[in-house]
């Protein structure tokens, strides 16, 4: 058993991307999945998972804040190369009103035209939602059956957590857990189904407590999983064991590895 960072940008890191992966091996994360937001990033992303594969994945997606981005050529690179093994998921896609750097409009139809594109790949998702929890909902509603994933770093409410598990789609949560203002996120984690959920870092950014004021790191989504035991009223090997499962039915391409030998 081991965790899995299902959601980190290992090029934004303090620590260069070996160094981070050797940190977090020490702390018994054996897995990321680094996350691709937009043309700048993909080639770098890419190439990590590439030489670091299966203990880096990566997605490829357009996140909502540079939703104009997303063009033509932008949708031709994505589909071109999501269909190699170590990219295992779309994303870092959805929605986000509350700073407005895209248009709502352009948003959603770019939220939209990815779901299609990782349908058509049979690929999950990972969705970024930020005060724009009915648009969500109608989009998750849309693509039921047709496409699963997470939503990423949640932080919405338990109503627009039942319509992503009705819709097929699992909860990620984040260091923001473990803030002492995150009353409301520790009461969605209590109602959660325990095989529906996963746990990330979104490193370096939302560091847990005890390290809050610091740049995060993958090897400290272990704060996050003992916050999520710790209200979930479970020994933190069970959700060790319980989240490693879910994060393999999700990310069906992010294959089991016995050691992390390969890291080089």
């Amino acid at each position: 058993m081991s965790w899995i960072d299902v959601h980190t940008h290992l090029e934004r890191l303090e620590l260069s991307p070996d160094e981070s992966l050797e940190e977090a091996l020490a702390a018994d994360v054996s897995q990321v999945i680094t996350i691709g937001t937009g043309p700048e990033d993909w080639p770098t992303v890419l190439d990590l998972a590439a030489r670091k594969f299966p203990v880096v994945g990566c997605t490829l997606g357009v996140h909502p804040h540079d939703a104009e981005l997303f063009d033509l050529e932008a949708e031709a690179f994505i589909e071109k190369n999501v269909g190699q093994a170590h990219v295992v998921a779309v994303g870092e896609i959805g929605l986000d009103y509350y700073y407005d750097n895209a248009p709502r409009k352009l948003q959603r139809q770019v939220f939209e035209r990815q779901m299609e594109l990782a349908a058509r790949a049979k690929l999950p998702v990972e969705i970024h939602t930020r005060d724009a929890e009915p648009d969500t909902a109608e989009v998750l509603k849309a693509f039921k059956g047709r496409v699963g994933g997470i939503l990423h770093c949640f932080t919405s409410s338990w109503d627009l957590a039942k319509v992503a598990l009705d819709c097929g789609f699992e909860i990620s949560i984040s260091g923001v857990v473990t803030f002492k203002n995150a009353g409301d996120l520790r009461e969605v984690v209590r109602q959660l189904p325990l095989d529906r959920l996963t746990v990330e870092t979104d490193a370096p950014f939302l560091a847990p407590v005890p390290h809050r004021g610091k740049k995060n790191r993958p090897a400290w989504v272990v704060h996050v999983a003992q916050t999520v035991a710790d209200n979930k009223g479970i020994e933190l090997p069970e959700l060790q064991s319980q989240v490693e499962a879910n994060v393999r039915r999700i990310f069906a391409k992010l294959p089991p590895i016995n050691s992390c030998a390969n890291r080089g």
